[in-house]
Protein backbone atom coordinates (compact mmCIF):
# COMPACT_ATOMS: atom_id res chain seq x y z
CA UNK A 1 0.00 0.00 0.00
CA UNK A 2 1.43 3.35 -0.72
CA UNK A 3 2.03 5.86 2.30
CA UNK A 4 0.53 9.02 2.58
CA UNK A 5 4.36 10.65 1.56
CA UNK A 6 3.89 9.05 -1.60
CA UNK A 7 0.53 10.07 -2.77
CA UNK A 8 1.72 13.67 -1.59
CA UNK A 9 4.83 13.28 -3.93
CA UNK A 10 2.48 11.85 -6.99
CA UNK A 11 0.00 14.74 -6.71
CA UNK A 12 3.17 16.92 -6.30
CA UNK A 13 4.24 15.75 -9.12
CA UNK A 14 0.95 15.73 -11.04
CA UNK A 15 1.00 19.41 -10.66
CA UNK A 16 4.05 20.48 -11.70
CA UNK A 17 2.95 18.80 -14.86
CA UNK A 18 -0.04 20.61 -15.03
CA UNK A 19 2.02 23.83 -14.27
CA UNK A 20 4.30 23.17 -17.18
CA UNK A 21 1.25 22.30 -19.73
CA UNK A 22 -0.01 26.00 -18.43
CA UNK A 23 3.31 27.63 -19.28
CA UNK A 24 3.42 25.76 -22.80
CA UNK A 25 -0.23 27.05 -23.54
CA UNK A 26 0.85 30.75 -22.50
CA UNK A 27 3.56 30.81 -24.68
CA UNK A 28 0.80 29.49 -27.70
CA UNK A 29 -0.93 32.47 -26.62
CA UNK A 30 1.65 34.90 -26.10
CA UNK A 31 2.90 34.25 -29.52
CA UNK A 32 -0.36 34.99 -30.77
CA UNK A 33 -0.88 38.51 -28.90
CA UNK A 34 2.59 39.51 -30.11
CA UNK A 35 1.03 40.35 -33.55
CA UNK A 36 -1.93 41.48 -32.14
CA UNK A 37 -3.28 45.66 -31.93
CA UNK A 38 -2.73 45.92 -27.94
CA UNK A 39 0.60 44.56 -25.75
CA UNK A 40 -1.21 41.78 -23.48
CA UNK A 41 -0.58 42.65 -19.82
CA UNK A 42 2.06 40.05 -17.95
CA UNK A 43 2.56 38.35 -15.17
CA UNK A 44 5.91 37.12 -13.77
CA UNK A 45 6.50 33.38 -12.69
CA UNK A 46 9.48 31.94 -11.04
CA UNK A 47 11.08 28.92 -11.03
CA UNK A 48 13.28 27.71 -8.61
CA UNK A 49 16.78 26.87 -10.71
CA UNK A 50 15.15 27.56 -13.39
CA UNK A 51 14.36 31.15 -13.88
CA UNK A 52 11.32 33.37 -14.29
CA UNK A 53 9.20 33.67 -17.50
CA UNK A 54 6.49 35.69 -18.46
CA UNK A 55 3.04 34.88 -19.03
CA UNK A 56 -0.22 36.51 -20.09
CA UNK A 57 -2.42 36.99 -17.60
CA UNK A 58 -5.27 35.42 -19.62
CA UNK A 59 -3.55 32.32 -18.15
CA UNK A 60 -4.87 31.70 -14.81
CA UNK A 61 -1.64 29.93 -13.24
CA UNK A 62 -2.69 27.57 -10.19
CA UNK A 63 -1.77 28.72 -6.83
CA UNK A 64 -0.06 26.90 -4.02
CA UNK A 65 2.81 25.01 -6.14
CA UNK A 66 5.77 24.24 -3.79
CA UNK A 67 8.65 26.93 -4.56
CA UNK A 68 6.78 28.92 -7.25
CA UNK A 69 6.47 32.50 -6.79
CA UNK A 70 4.11 34.75 -9.36
CA UNK A 71 4.01 38.19 -9.65
CA UNK A 72 1.26 40.14 -11.21
CA UNK A 73 1.50 43.91 -12.51
CA UNK A 74 -1.67 46.17 -11.99
CA UNK A 75 -3.47 46.21 -14.95
CA UNK A 76 -4.41 49.69 -16.45
CA UNK A 77 -7.25 48.40 -18.12
CA UNK A 78 -9.89 45.12 -18.66
CA UNK A 79 -9.75 43.21 -21.40
CA UNK A 80 -12.66 43.66 -23.88
CA UNK A 81 -13.75 40.55 -24.49
CA UNK A 82 -13.04 36.95 -23.14
CA UNK A 83 -11.74 34.30 -24.98
CA UNK A 84 -13.21 30.64 -24.63
CA UNK A 85 -11.65 28.66 -22.50
CA UNK A 86 -11.27 25.12 -21.13
CA UNK A 87 -11.45 24.49 -17.43
CA UNK A 88 -9.59 21.39 -15.36
CA UNK A 89 -9.89 20.16 -11.98
CA UNK A 90 -7.26 18.92 -9.78
CA UNK A 91 -6.93 17.82 -6.15
CA UNK A 92 -7.29 21.10 -3.88
CA UNK A 93 -6.74 23.29 -7.30
CA UNK A 94 -9.37 24.60 -10.57
CA UNK A 95 -7.91 26.49 -12.97
CA UNK A 96 -9.05 27.47 -16.82
CA UNK A 97 -6.82 27.84 -19.91
CA UNK A 98 -7.92 29.55 -23.19
CA UNK A 99 -8.99 28.04 -25.89
CA UNK A 100 -6.24 27.90 -28.70
CA UNK A 101 -7.13 26.62 -31.81
CA UNK A 102 -4.50 23.66 -32.72
CA UNK A 103 -3.54 23.65 -29.30
CA UNK A 104 -4.76 20.53 -27.28
CA UNK A 105 -4.96 20.19 -23.49
CA UNK A 106 -6.48 16.17 -23.76
CA UNK A 107 -2.81 15.08 -21.93
CA UNK A 108 -3.44 16.47 -19.16
CA UNK A 109 -6.48 13.96 -18.80
CA UNK A 110 -4.20 11.26 -17.97
CA UNK A 111 -2.73 12.97 -15.12
CA UNK A 112 -3.58 11.23 -11.57
CA UNK A 113 -6.66 13.14 -9.95
CA UNK A 114 -6.97 15.20 -13.72
CA UNK A 115 -10.82 15.49 -14.11
CA UNK A 116 -11.23 15.47 -17.61
CA UNK A 117 -11.62 19.43 -19.33
CA UNK A 118 -15.13 20.89 -19.89
CA UNK A 119 -14.78 23.09 -22.56
CA UNK A 120 -16.71 26.04 -22.17
CA UNK A 121 -18.03 27.81 -25.43
CA UNK A 122 -20.37 30.54 -25.42
CA UNK A 123 -24.05 29.98 -26.91
CA UNK A 124 -25.84 31.06 -29.98
CA UNK A 125 -29.09 32.44 -29.87
CA UNK A 126 -31.15 30.14 -33.12
CA UNK A 127 -31.95 32.25 -35.89
CA UNK A 128 -35.19 32.54 -36.37
CA UNK A 129 -37.11 31.80 -40.16
CA UNK A 130 -38.86 34.19 -42.28
CA UNK A 131 -42.12 32.89 -41.19
CA UNK A 132 -40.87 33.12 -37.68
CA UNK A 133 -40.21 37.04 -38.28
CA UNK A 134 -43.75 37.45 -40.35
CA UNK A 135 -46.26 36.02 -38.15
CA UNK A 136 -44.44 37.93 -34.99
CA UNK A 137 -44.88 41.04 -36.80
CA UNK A 138 -48.41 40.28 -37.50
CA UNK A 139 -49.17 39.51 -33.94
CA UNK A 140 -48.01 42.75 -32.93
CA UNK A 141 -50.83 43.76 -34.93
CA UNK A 142 -53.52 42.32 -32.98
CA UNK A 143 -56.41 44.78 -32.28
CA UNK A 144 -56.06 46.92 -35.13
CA UNK A 145 -59.00 47.93 -37.48
CA UNK A 146 -60.52 45.99 -40.80
CA UNK A 147 -59.91 48.28 -43.90
CA UNK A 148 -58.82 48.25 -47.36
CA UNK A 149 -55.43 48.70 -46.48
CA UNK A 150 -52.28 47.19 -46.19
CA UNK A 151 -50.92 48.76 -43.03
CA UNK A 152 -49.55 50.06 -40.89
CA UNK A 153 -52.61 50.03 -38.52
CA UNK A 154 -55.57 48.96 -40.79
CA UNK A 155 -55.78 46.22 -42.72
CA UNK A 156 -57.56 43.53 -44.93
CA UNK A 157 -56.99 40.03 -44.83
CA UNK A 158 -54.13 40.14 -47.85
CA UNK A 159 -52.86 43.00 -46.99
CA UNK A 160 -51.62 41.94 -43.13
CA UNK A 161 -49.89 38.92 -45.17
CA UNK A 162 -48.28 41.63 -47.23
CA UNK A 163 -46.89 43.82 -44.71
CA UNK A 164 -46.13 41.03 -42.37
CA UNK A 165 -43.67 39.44 -44.63
CA UNK A 166 -42.30 42.90 -45.94
CA UNK A 167 -41.19 43.01 -42.38
CA UNK A 168 -39.65 39.88 -42.72
CA UNK A 169 -37.89 41.42 -45.91
CA UNK A 170 -40.35 39.31 -48.46
CA UNK A 171 -42.07 40.72 -51.06
CA UNK A 172 -45.40 39.11 -51.57
CA UNK A 173 -48.26 39.86 -54.09
CA UNK A 174 -51.39 42.22 -53.03
CA UNK A 175 -54.34 39.64 -53.21
CA UNK A 176 -55.56 36.74 -51.70
CA UNK A 177 -55.46 34.83 -54.90
CA UNK A 178 -52.29 35.50 -55.96
CA UNK A 179 -50.75 34.96 -52.72
CA UNK A 180 -51.50 32.12 -52.07
CA UNK A 181 -50.56 31.49 -55.78
CA UNK A 182 -47.12 32.79 -55.54
CA UNK A 183 -45.72 30.49 -52.57
CA UNK A 184 -44.56 26.75 -52.73
CA UNK A 185 -47.40 24.98 -51.90
CA UNK A 186 -47.39 22.83 -48.58
CA UNK A 187 -49.71 20.45 -46.62
CA UNK A 188 -52.43 20.86 -43.89
CA UNK A 189 -50.08 18.50 -41.60
CA UNK A 190 -46.58 20.46 -42.33
CA UNK A 191 -47.69 23.86 -41.79
CA UNK A 192 -45.25 25.86 -39.87
CA UNK A 193 -45.26 29.32 -38.01
CA UNK A 194 -45.89 31.94 -40.57
CA UNK A 195 -47.07 30.21 -43.19
CA UNK A 196 -49.88 30.99 -45.67
CA UNK A 197 -53.67 29.41 -45.30
CA UNK A 198 -56.19 30.22 -47.54
CA UNK A 199 -60.11 29.94 -46.84
CA UNK A 200 -62.80 30.35 -48.52
CA UNK A 201 -61.98 28.87 -51.74
CA UNK A 202 -58.58 31.11 -51.76
CA UNK A 203 -60.28 34.83 -51.18
CA UNK A 204 -59.22 34.53 -47.59
CA UNK A 205 -55.50 34.96 -46.47
CA UNK A 206 -53.99 34.13 -42.86
CA UNK A 207 -50.95 33.43 -41.13
CA UNK A 208 -50.63 30.34 -39.56
CA UNK A 209 -49.31 30.80 -35.54
CA UNK A 210 -48.91 27.32 -34.73
CA UNK A 211 -51.29 25.05 -32.33
CA UNK A 212 -54.05 24.49 -35.32
CA UNK A 213 -54.35 28.81 -35.35
CA UNK A 214 -54.17 31.60 -37.51
CA UNK A 215 -54.03 35.20 -37.50
CA UNK A 216 -55.62 37.29 -39.83
CA UNK A 217 -57.85 40.43 -40.67
CA UNK A 218 -61.23 38.89 -40.15
CA UNK A 219 -63.83 41.55 -41.08
CA UNK A 220 -65.52 45.10 -40.07
CA UNK A 221 -66.05 45.35 -36.57
CA UNK A 222 -63.75 42.63 -35.66
CA UNK A 223 -60.31 43.40 -37.17
CA UNK A 224 -56.85 41.50 -36.31
CA UNK A 225 -57.63 38.59 -34.52
CA UNK A 226 -56.20 34.97 -33.51
CA UNK A 227 -58.60 31.91 -34.52
CA UNK A 228 -58.97 28.42 -34.83
CA UNK A 229 -58.46 27.24 -38.54
CA UNK A 230 -61.62 25.02 -37.76
CA UNK A 231 -63.67 28.08 -37.79
CA UNK A 232 -63.17 28.65 -41.22
CA UNK A 233 -63.26 26.40 -44.43
CA UNK A 234 -60.16 25.19 -45.28
CA UNK A 235 -58.88 26.11 -48.99
CA UNK A 236 -54.71 25.57 -49.17
CA UNK A 237 -51.61 26.78 -47.61
CA UNK A 238 -47.97 28.00 -48.67
CA UNK A 239 -44.92 28.74 -47.65
CA UNK A 240 -42.69 32.05 -48.96
CA UNK A 241 -39.12 32.15 -48.89
CA UNK A 242 -36.32 34.73 -49.03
Amino acid sequence: MASKTDDDVRSIRSLRRVFWWTLAAGAAVSGALLFSAAEASAQTVTVPGVGSFDVPNEISVPPGLPGIQISVPPQESAPSAAPSRTEFSAPGITFTLPDIPGFEYSGLAGLPGIKPPNTLHPQVAPMKTTGEVAVEAARAKIGSNYGTSAGPDVFDCSGLVQWSYQQAGVSVPRTSYDQLAAGTPVSKDDLRPGDLVSFYGGGHSALYAGDGKVIHASSYGTGVVESPMSSMPYAGACRFRN
